[in-house]
C-alpha cells in the first residue's frame, strides 16, 4: 500500500508541470518544493537530535549568496558554483556546529537565532561584495523562456528533495541513526551508553547545512535577485521548523507534507491580502494550533485516529459468548488470590 502511495504522489509531483495552467501557479510549485527540501534539510538536525534551530535560514542564505558570489567574481559556471559554495557552507558549519552544540534546549535556540542575525547584519552591511540592501543578481544558467526556466527548475527541486528524502530514509534505518534518535529521547542516557553524541551531533547538524545550502543555491540559480532581508530572514527558519512540526518530525514525508500545506497558505494569504503581514499571522496561528492539537504532526495524528479506529472493529468482532467466556476466566482466575487472601488474614 505505501508503495502505491508512493508511486502515485511521484507521478502526481512529475506531472504538475505538465498540467500546471500559468506560470504562476507553475512558478509557485517551484516554491513549494524549495520550501519541502528546506524543512526536510532542517529536519537532519531537529528530527533525529531533537535540537530546535531557528537560524537554518543563515545556511539558505549562505547556499544563495555563496553560490551568487561565485560566479560574479570568479565567472564559475552556475551548478559548478552551486556546490562549490555547498562545500564551502560546510566547512562554515563544523566549527558554527562545534560552537553551537556545546549547549541546548533554549539556550540552543538563541545561539542559533544570533547566528543568523550576524550574517544578515555582515550581508547587508558588506556593499562592495554583497550588494548590501540592493541586493545581487545571479545569471540563469538556461537561455530560455520563463515558463520553460520554471519548469527545468521544477524538475531539479524535485530530484534535489529525492535525493534528501532516500539519504534521510537511509539514516533513520541505520546503526547512526539510531544513535541519533537515543540522543533526541535522552542524552545524557545515550552517552552513558556510548553514544559518543558530540560527534554525532555534529554530522547531523553539518548534513542539515549541507541539504538547506544546496536549496539555497538552487533557490538563487532560479530566482536570480538575492536579497539579504529575506535570505537571512529567522522567518524563514521558523517556517522550516513550522513545516517539519506540522507533518511530523519523525516522518519521512511530514516535512514535505507540511511544506505542501504551508506553502500553500503562505502563496494563498500574500495574494488574497497583498503587501499586508496577515500571512505571519495565520502562520502563528497555524503553529499554535499544531503545538496544542497535534504536536506529533499531522501523519502521526492520522495514524493514530485509523488505529484507534481499527481498536474499536476488534473489539466490536468479539461475540457475547466470548466476553462471557473471558469474564468466566477472569473469575475463575481470581477466585484462588481471594480465597487466600481470607485464609491470611484469619491466620492473622
Amino acid at each position: 500500500m505505501g508503495l502505491v502511495l508512493l508511486v502515485v504522489g511521484a507521478a502526481l509531483v512529475l506531472s504538475f508541470p505538465l498540467v500546471a495552467p500559468n506560470p504562476y501557479i507553475l512558478s509557485a510549485g517551484v516554491v513549494i518544493l524549495n520550501y519541502a527540501v528546506l524543512s526536510t534539510g532542517w529536519n537532519f538536525m531537529g528530527g533525529f537530535t531533537g535540537y530546535i534551530s531557528l537560524g537554518h535560514a543563515a545556511y539558505f542564505g549562505l547556499g544563495a549568496y555563496g553560490t551568487g558570489l561565485l560566479i560574479k567574481y570568479l565567472a564559475l559556471p552556475g551548478f559548478v558554483a552551486w556546490i562549490l559554495a555547498a562545500i564551502l557552507v560546510v566547512i562554515i558549519a563544523i566549527p558554527i556546529g562545534i560552537a553551537a552544540l556545546r549547549v541546548r534546549g533554549a539556550s540552543f535556540v538563541i545561539v542559533s537565532i544570533a547566528f543568523v542575525l550576524i550574517m544578515l547584519l555582515v550581508f547587508q552591511s558588506w556593499r562592495e561584495v554583497t550588494g548590501g540592501s540592493e541586493g545581487l543578481n545571479v545569471p540563469r544558467p538556461f537561455d530560455v523562456l520563463r515558463p520553460e526556466h520554471h519548469r527545468i527548475f521544477f524538475y531539479l527541486f524535485t530530484a534535489l528533495l529525492a535525493f534528501a528524502l532516500v539519504v534521510w530514509w537511509v539514516i533513520d534505518r541505520s546503526k547512526f541513526g539510531t544513535a541519533l534518535k537515543s540522543i533526541r529521547e535522552d542524552e545524557d542516557k545515550a552517552q552513558s551508553l556510548g553514544v559518543p553524541t558530540t560527534r554525532y551531533k555534529l554530522i547531523a547538524y553539518v548534513l542539515s547545512a549541507l541539504f538547506v545550502a544546496l536549496g539555497g543555491g538552487l533557490y538563487a540559480l532560479w530566482f536570480g535577485d538575492l536579497d539579504p532581508i529575506f535570505q537571512f530572514s529567522i522567518l524563514i527558519g521558523s517556517y522550516m521548523v513550522l513545516m517539519a512540526l506540522l507533518g511530523g518530525v519523525r516522518n519521512l514525508f511530514g516535512p514535505l507534507l507540511g511544506a505542501v500545506v504551508v506553502g500553500i497558505a503562505l502563496e494563498y494569504f500574500k495574494l488574497e491580502f497583498g503587501d499586508t503581514q496577515f500571512h505571519l499571522i495565520a502562520t502563528g496561528i497555524l503553529l499554535g494550533v499544531v503545538v496544542l492539537f497535534m504536536p506529533d504532526g499531522v501523519i502521526p495524528a492520522v495514524k493514530g485516529l485509523f488505529t484507534r479506529k481499527s481498536d474499536q472493529a476488534s473489539i466490536r468482532e468479539v461475540t457475547a459468548g466470548e466476553l462471557l467466556e473471558q469474564n468466566k476466566a477472569k473469575t475463575a482466575a481470581a477466585a484462588p488470590r481471594t480465597a487466600a487472601a481470607s485464609t491470611e488474614e484469619t491466620s492473622s
